[in-house]
């Protein structure tokens, strides 16, 4: 059958990037990547993109004579070092090998090589979206359309064998850190025993396996946290969807600074914007709707404003596009097509697109509390490992306080909060 992890054969460079001693380590991986820059007329310059929450992102460029700024761009190569802590949060064995699943069928840039605590790939020219740019018609269109087809073009199995279970239960242990015992991995996927792993269910479970300790209220916090998980999946992990057993590979953080507005201008007698997204290390086997759910929620950004949105009219066009782009790129994947999946295009009259997307709708809004659960729980394990300003002890209990509303919403049929008002609006 061959490696079950293509990107195991991607080049690995010995070395590693200092954040204390940027310029001079981030030169060496670059020289190691690309020889001849040392060697060729042009200066060899590097910008800083961000410090972000997971890593450190630069941007190398060589300034050979002559060349556009756009035929700089086309050689350039970005060098991405992971944070500190981060592999409590994040499998980087799987965010490589998503990363090259993704090269592969042209949804992500050319993955150039590893190195001892990051990665290099190809640069993509483009605007980074800011949150508000998310709620603008063109964009939310193209986001539609992009997402649409990552969920129908991507094969779910070779997620599946991204990781062997050394690495699984050694990521684990480590998290956990409870003395010398041991997680096996068979307790980490029996959450989810008849699904394809992992998935973000499993993904919740290490993190719940992550949560600290210390004292008697962390106990009971974790304790709570991990019902709630096994309600959540006892009722919304079977659920019928997209994909193959209504499984999809999911993005699972597609925030404004994961969209790339690419600079190809729209089409004159169509409103969307091009996009493409970036940053792959929560990819991940799940529903559509909770990756698309996990996208609404981010339209509020990490101020978390509830005002922004998208109303039921607007949910309900964005999920017309993102249908009309899955049907239509269905035919270029083979690898889901089972006799109990939905994988039949709607047929070109407007009421079967319409059930469709009703039905779309009532999964997205049954999975719009989840994405609170799941970015509460990695905000409690970043307000233990965090190096960056921002007080993640805070925000915690706001995404975790979506959750518990969804929960009340559901109960009541009254969504209190802020939240669950602006999403019933028309």
């Amino acid at each position: 059958m061959g490696d079950c992890n293509p990107s195991k054969a991607l080049r690995r460079i010995s070395l590693s990037y200092n954040n204390a001693d940027s310029y001079a380590s981030a030169l060496r991986l670059v020289l190691a990547l690309f020889p001849d820059w040392e060697h060729t007329g042009g200066e060899i310059e590097f910008v800083r993109f961000k410090d972000g929450i997971t890593n450190t992102l630069l941007k190398a460029i060589k300034r050979r004579p002559g060349y556009s700024e756009e035929e700089i761009d086309n050689e350039a190569v970005l060098l991405r070092a992971y944070g500190k802590g981060t592999e409590v949060l994040i499998d980087r064995e799987r965010e490589s090998a998503s990363h090259f699943l993704l090269a592969q069928h042209n949804l992500a840039p050319a993955l150039l090589a590893r190195f001892q605590n990051g990665l290099m790939y190809r640069f993509i020219r483009g605007r980074v979206c800011q949150s508000q740019d998310l709620t603008k018609e063109p964009i939310w269109k193209g986001v539609a359309r992009r997402l649409g087809q990552w969920h129908a073009v991507l094969p779910v199995r070779p997620m599946e064998m991204t990781i062997t279970p050394k690495t699984e239960v050694d990521n684990i242990q480590y998290l956990v850190s409870v003395g010398s015992s041991k997680v096996p991995l068979d307790r980490i996927n029996a959450i989810t025993p008849n699904k394809p792993t992992p998935n973000i269910w499993t993904v919740i479970q290490k993190w719940i396996f992550a949560l600290p300790v210390r004292t008697e209220v962390e106990v009971e916090r974790k304790s709570s946290l991990q019902q709630e998980l096994e309600r959540t999946v006892a009722e919304l992990g079977n659920n019928p969807g997209l994909g193959k057993d209504g499984i999809v590979v999911g993005h699972c953080d597609l925030l404004s600074g994961n969209v790339i507005i690419l600079p190809s201008p729209p089409d004159a007698e169509d409103a969307a914007a091009t996009v493409s997204f970036i940053d792959y290390e929560y990819t991940t086997p799940c529903p559509a709707a909770f990756d698309i759910a996990n996208h609404f929620a981010e339209w509020g950004g990490f101020d978390c404003d509830y005002s922004v949105l998208p109303t039921r009219s607007t949910r309900r066009a964005f999920l017309q596009e993102y249908l009309l782009s899955y049907y239509q790129h269905l035919d270029e994947s083979s690898h889901d097509s089972m006799p109990n999946s939905k994988t039949t295009p709607p047929s070109e009259d407007v009421p079967d697109l319409n059930a469709e997307v009703d039905t779309l709708m009532a999964e997205v809004d049954r999975f719009r509390g989840i994405p609170g659960l799941y970015w509460g729980i990695w905000a409690l394990i970043q307000a233990t490992i965090s190096q960056i300003d921002f007080d993640y002890a805070a925000y915690a209990p706001i995404r975790l306080q979506e959750y518990w509303d969804w929960r009340a919403a559901a109960a009541d049929g009254v969504g209190p909060g802020e939240r669950e008002r602006r999403l019933a609006q028309e």
